[in-house]
């Protein structure tokens, strides 16, 4: 994402979600619609991919902790305002819609930080692949994914569900969540990959924002371009990663963190990453 921007100033307040950022660069966005499970809407969509574009243009964010608000992480678009009213958009106005939704997937995968979904309670459909797309999910005991599409009489590959899902639980266990739409529930999701970490109950949030801090004291750098190799060499041979590799190690190489590091292991103290 290019750091130059144009006339536009940064938005100041986001109407249809929650955001904050600490002191030690870590920001925290909360859906936050908790009488609806925090159910997208069209603005909430907007809201996600146009703050994502501008943390990434911006670079004062370290890492970023994705949440829900009440009961549940998301329980995806709200059956009202998007289902409803999709039922009467013309083509044109549906490619546009569910380019959006892409967008917000591509925006997370994109964004030059980690970004760590905390999930308790359901995280479906939309709210499922949202999950999917962060670098990393803590999920409490109460966490079940549901990847709904198919029971809508939509396909599962929407948002990109088809190409992570597979990549992230095997071929195998993805056709069988993205074709059945069956909840996962926590211990299942863990024994095939789909969280990173199984939290104590009621501390995914917690759990989420101690991964946050500790990526966001690191080498910032070091994990922008790690995020970016692992996206970037999904589909690449074997030739062309590890010359991608070697083409950002040389690049890395010649960095502040990089001396840092050094300079820190000789007079035997910490290293105060700079992320350059």
């Amino acid at each position: 994402m290019s750091p130059f921007t144009g006339s536009a100033r940064p938005t100041e307040t986001w109407r249809h979600l929650s955001y904050a950022v600490d002191a030690r660069d870590v920001a925290t966005v909360t859906l936050a619609r908790p009488e609806k499970l925090n159910a997208l809407t069209f603005g909430a969509y907007a809201d996600l991919r146009d703050l994502l574009a501008e943390l990434s243009r911006e670079k004062t964010v370290r890492a970023l902790v994705l949440t829900g608000e009440g009961r549940g992480f998301c329980s995806g678009g709200d059956v009202d305002e998007i289902i409803g009213a999709t039922l009467s958009m013309d083509t044109a106005q549906l490619l546009d819609f569910n380019r959006m939704t892409g967008q917000v997937v591509r925006a997370v995968r994109e964004a030059p930080f980690p970004v760590i979904a905390a999930v308790h309670g359901v995280a479906a459909g939309a709210g499922a692949v949202l999950a999917l797309a962060a670098d990393f999910r803590i999920a409490d005991p109460s966490a079940r994914f549901a990847f709904l599409f198919t029971k809508v009489g939509l396909s599962g590959g929407d948002m990109g569900a088809a190409y992570l899902l597979p990549r992230v639980v095997g071929l195998g266990h993805a056709t069988r969540l993205l074709m059945l739409g069956d909840p996962v529930r926590a211990p299942e999701a863990e024994r095939i990959g789909l969280i990173s970490e199984l939290a104590d109950e009621g501390q995914a949030d917690a759990a989420a924002l101690a991964l946050a801090r500790r990526l966001a004291d690191g080498p910032a750098l070091a994990h922008a371009q790690t995020k970016a190799l692992l996206t970037a060499e999904l589909d690449m041979p074997l030739a062309a990663a590890v010359e991608m590799d070697a083409a950002t190690q040389a690049l890395l190489m010649n960095g502040e963190d990089y001396a840092e590091f050094h300079a820190a292991f000789t007079e035997k103290r910490p290293p105060k990453w700079q992320g350059r």
